[in-house]
């Protein structure tokens, strides 16, 4: 079943030369590379009985495409329906409202999965990376704080704007109500905070405080740069240390 809503509007620890972020060696860091690496968001929802499928197709997704960036965003309009999703907020819901300015998609729908800010209905192979258009530097310190500094690159926008998001794997939930009554469901890449940065010039910095992981889990920190007018995704980095 899928549902209509009005519109409103790894770590990566793999070669440079592939176009992934690479970790430093000795320090928490993590540099992009020349290339924007597949950016896969799926929103979805435990409430919704077509959503377990794509939730295992993500999970599965770094084994077919190492290079590839993950956020499940659960959606809450569907908590109303009998079973309210831990892992929901009215802010992912927003977030897929606003990606239709921009995905190609019609109205927002479960599970809704977003490559590289377009919407994407399967049926093909995750696009190959391309050129990036800034580059991204992320640093851990004093535990918490993360530094996110931003450079351009050639054909920079005049404008960038950064989202987060702070993921976690290995979650699960037994459903007692609802369409996914029964089930066990496992979820990962599940975003369990995210902020959008205020747009702004392609040379910038930031500071991202990072909230504790859940008991059991680690918790990574995927960043985005995207050029506001349109959308497009100009680099993405992960920081899993």
């Amino acid at each position: 079943m899928k549902t209509k809503i009005k519109p409103v509007v790894a770590v990566a620890l793999l070669l440079l030369n592939l176009g992934l972020a690479q970790a430093d060696a000795g320090s928490c860091m993590a540099r992009s590379g020349p290339t924007v690496p597949p950016l896969v968001e799926l929103y979805t929802s435990e409430g919704c009985n077509s959503c377990p499928p794509a939730d295992r197709w993500l999970s599965g997704l770094k084994a077919r495409r190492p290079d590839a960036i993950a956020a499940a965003f659960h959606v809450d309009y569907w908590d109303r329906l009998g079973w309210k999703d831990r892992f929901a907020s009215p802010a992912y819901t927003e977030r897929q409202q606003q990606t239709q300015a921009w995905s190609g998609a019609r109205f927002a729908y479960t599970p809704q999965i977003i490559v590289n800010g377009r919407d994407w209905h399967g049926g093909s192979e995750l696009p190959a990376p391309s050129p990036a258009g800034v580059a991204l530097v992320l640093q851990r310190h004093d535990g918490d704080k993360v530094s996110v500094d931003l450079r351009p690159l050639s054909g920079s926008p005049a404008k960038v704007q950064l989202w987060w998001a702070a993921v976690e794997d290995g979650h699960q939930s037994q459903v007692k109500a609802g369409e996914n009554q029964g089930s066990l469901l496992r979820h990962d890449d599940v975003v369990r905070d995210y902020a959008r940065l205020p747009a702004g010039g392609p040379e910038q910095s930031w500071q991202v405080k990072l909230a504790p992981a859940e008991a059991g889990h680690a918790r990574r920190l995927v960043v985005v740069a995207v050029d506001p007018s349109n959308g497009r995704v100009l680099q993405a980095v992960e920081l899993g240390c």
